[in-house]
């Protein structure tokens, strides 16, 4: 699996309608046959500021994302809305999904 973590950085005139501005390229990814998920969410500290996880089965599946064409009209368009160059961290895995956090003290479990 392919983890995905990018951090957006938004103006602030587009934060409120980021949203509904990357709606149809989320809508495309999530389609994408390959993804495990693509899911964004608004930090709590800084109303400007978006994170999104995605994930993809494999690299074969990443490649398929990166060559699409949503993604490519994305990157050539979505840079007008960001404060600063988005940051990424991307890692691969040999897990398949989301794990269970063994720390946690679970009562009763």
């Amino acid at each position: 699996m392919i983890a995905i973590t990018v951090k957006w950085d938004v103006k602030p005139e587009y934060a409120d309608k980021f949203m509904d501005l990357v709606d149809e390229f989320t809508r495309a990814c999530r389609a994408e046959p390959g993804c495990l998920w693509f899911e964004w969410s608004r930090s709590v500290d800084d109303p400007n500021q978006y994170i999104l996880l995605e994930a993809y089965k494999d690299g074969a599946a990443g490649k398929v994302h990166v060559e699409s064409d949503h993604f490519k009209k994305a990157m050539a368009t979505q840079g007008q809305y960001a404060a600063t160059r988005p940051s990424v961290i991307s890692l691969e895995t040999d897990q398949d999904g989301w794990a269970p956090l063994a720390e946690i003290n679970m009562p009763g479990q």
